[in-house]
């Protein structure tokens, strides 16, 4: 007989990656030019980790999803539109800053606050999704900080496939270099996978799921907590949008060999 989870899915909402992003230096630091009237959206990280964790719970009876989500209560709700007509979950809403140049170990303890004051949550059976990286606070750590201020010591990074047996131990599927998985089993919860892309596609948009989540999110939003992500001792020195450089040459009838004795010549002299 399946045990049920809850799963907790930590994800924000970053600018749409179609936008141009400009860097710029304020008065409170690094920011993006124009921030708050850019369009969001959720996290694709994020995003991945919550289409996996709506899966899983729709296989096991009982199981439960949280969206925990620390952004500008405003493009929260805007974004929450969209997100909510996906999956069904409960969100957790953070009124925050959602900034890419924000600390990983702040964001990370506002985040750990959050999951650890949800009332209904069962540790015994907590499952902490999220973002393996992030399209804004790609650091790379958030998620595993947030793991060990929860007290959860078995983490997954880079996970494409998590199965629970019939047993209720789950194999996990992670990445490792050279295009390979390296398999691991984790006996019982609770545990911390930081998810990449899966392999489930995004779900199609069900307005009745949207409705129902909207009864949640609605009143989730309101009572959001003013969360202040500080940035103690953080400073940045400059930043700037990468440098496009493109020299072609176009020749006709070179030698293959010619071809390749230019690219390694290229290469070392980068």
């Amino acid at each position: 007989m399946s045990q049920p989870f809850h799963i907790v899915v930590c994800g924000s909402i970053v600018p749409d990656p179609l936008q141009m992003l400009e860097p710029v230096t304020g008065a409170a630091g690094p920011a993006l030019k124009n921030e708050m009237m850019l369009p969001a959206v959720l996290d694709p990280w994020a995003a991945h980790a919550l289409f996996e964790a709506a899966h899983l719970a729709a296989k096991h009876a009982g199981s439960k999803v949280w969206l925990v989500s620390l952004g500008p209560k405003a493009k929260l709700q805007q974004v929450m539109l969209t997100v909510a007509q996906k999956v069904p979950f409960e969100l957790v809403a953070l009124d925050g800053p959602a900034s890419g140049f924000c600390d990983s170990l702040a964001t990370a303890q506002v985040l750990a606050d959050a999951v650890a004051g949800i009332p209904a949550l069962n540790r015994d059976r907590l499952l902490l999704f999220g973002g393996w990286e992030s399209a804004s606070r790609g650091a790379g750590s958030t998620m595993q900080i947030v793991a060990e201020r929860l007290g959860i010591s078995e983490q997954f990074q880079g996970v494409d496939q998590l199965t629970v047996r019939e047993d209720g131990s789950m194999e996990i599927l992670e990445r490792v270099e050279g295009g390979r998985h390296l398999v691991s089993v984790c006996s019982a919860p609770p545990a911390a996978f930081g998810w990449a892309t899966g392999h489930l596609p995004e779900p199609r948009n069900n307005p009745q799921v949207g409705m129902t989540n909207m009864k949640t999110i609605m009143p989730a939003l309101q009572r959001a907590k003013a969360s202040a992500v500080a940035a103690d001792g953080l400073r940045f020195a400059a930043v700037n949008v990468p440098k496009l450089q493109r020299q072609t040459r176009v020749v006709k009838d070179m030698p293959p060999e010619e071809i390749a004795r230019e690219l390694v010549a290229w290469i070392r002299e980068k």
